[in-house]
C-alpha cells in the first residue's frame, strides 16, 4: 500500500517557477514508477511528466518538455516536479500517481494504482 500527498502548488505569475513535492508512504515506494498529472477545470486529467522507479528514464508531455523536470529522491520517498517557465495553460489541480508491475503507457491513467489528494497551481497573466 501506498500513500501519496502533494504538496508546493500556489499562484505564480507567467514565467514564474514552482517545485511540487510528492511525499509518499511505505517502505516499497522506491519499486513504483511515479507520474504527474493535471487537470484544469472542464478538461481530461492529462499526463505531464513521469519517472521511473530507478530514475533513471524520465518522460514529458509535449506540452510541458523543456520546461518542467522530474526528479526523485527514494531515500526520501519523494518525487518532485519543478516547473519553470509557467504559463496560464499550466493552471490545473496536479496530482502525483503510483503504479507498479508496467511498462510502456506511462500517460495511461488506468495504469496507475495509487493517486495523492491533489494540489492547485494557477498561473497569472
Amino acid at each position: 500500500q501506498v500513500q501519496l500527498v502533494e504538496s508546493g502548488g500556489g499562484l505564480v505569475q507567467a514565467g514564474g517557477s514552482l517545485r511540487l513535492s510528492c511525499a509518499a508512504s511505505g517502505r516499497t515506494f522506491s519499486t513504483y514508477d511515479v507520474a504527474w498529472f493535471r487537470q484544469a477545470p472542464g478538461k481530461e486529467r492529462e499526463s505531464a511528466a513521469y519517472v521511473k522507479w530507478n530514475g533513471l528514464s524520465t518522460l514529458y508531455a509535449d506540452s510541458v518538455r523543456g520546461r518542467f523536470t522530474i526528479s526523485r529522491d527514494n531515500a526520501k520517498n519523494t518525487v518532485y516536479l519543478q516547473m519553470n517557465s509557467l504559463r496560464p495553460e499550466d493552471t490545473a489541480v496536479y496530482f502525483c500517481a503510483a503504479r507498479n508491475g508496467w511498462d510502456g503507457r506511462w500517460y495511461g491513467r488506468d495504469t496507475y494504482n495509487y493517486w495523492g489528494q491533489g494540489t492547485q497551481v494557477t498561473v497569472s497573466s
